[in-house]
């Protein structure tokens, strides 16, 4: 593996993208970025002020500018916000500028991370549902589309540390298509 090779990080929120993408870009002496945090960076305003001001097609419009501004960067790993992948521009960017792994968690195991971690549930609602209703679905909605972006998938319920040894371990080994 090209030590320069950029990693795009994809899943479900509350799937480990952020942790694993310190904790990695860390192992590989390269830079970090979280799209999400970019994005709020840039347009000065959370998820939910964004979303209550503006929609959510305009979130996703912010989301679309925080890749390319992520990917325009001398970084190494970027861990992108759940809903990357439902624009098609996102995954072709991702999938052409560097090595796109998919962090697969099951829906009864984000709901557990996100309950016990209020932070990280304080983004507003997709559906309207329960928490664990709204990840299932949200999910199958867009699993097809996590597969279909991913040059790896990797179990993400594992530690963080045996996650990031196991994405190291398939960038070297495994090519990439």
């Amino acid at each position: 593996m090209d030590s320069r090779t950029r990693i795009y990080l994809i899943g479900s929120r509350g799937c480990g993208k952020t942790s694993v993408g310190v904790g990695l870009a860390e192992r590989l002496g390269g830079g970090f970025i979280d799209t999400d945090a970019l994005l709020c960076e840039m347009q000065g305003k959370s998820v939910a002020e964004i979303v209550e001001a503006d929609g959510w097609d305009t979130f996703r419009d912010f989301e679309s500018e925080a890749l390319l501004a992520a990917t325009s960067q001398s970084v190494q790993v970027i861990a992108t916000g759940g809903g990357m992948v439902l624009r098609e521009q996102n995954r072709l960017a991702m999938r052409e500028n560097g090595i796109v792994v998919f962090i697969n968690v099951p829906p009864a195991e984000l709901a557990r991370r996100l309950s016990a971690d209020p932070l990280e549930a304080q983004r507003p609602s997709l559906t309207g549902k329960s928490l664990v209703d709204e990840i299932a679905e949200v999910l199958d909605a867009r699993m097809h589309l996590y597969l279909e972006s991913a040059h790896i998938t990797i179990d993400g319920t594992q530690k963080v540390k045996e996650i990031i040894d196991n994405i190291i371990e398939l960038l070297e080994t495994k090519p990439v298509s």
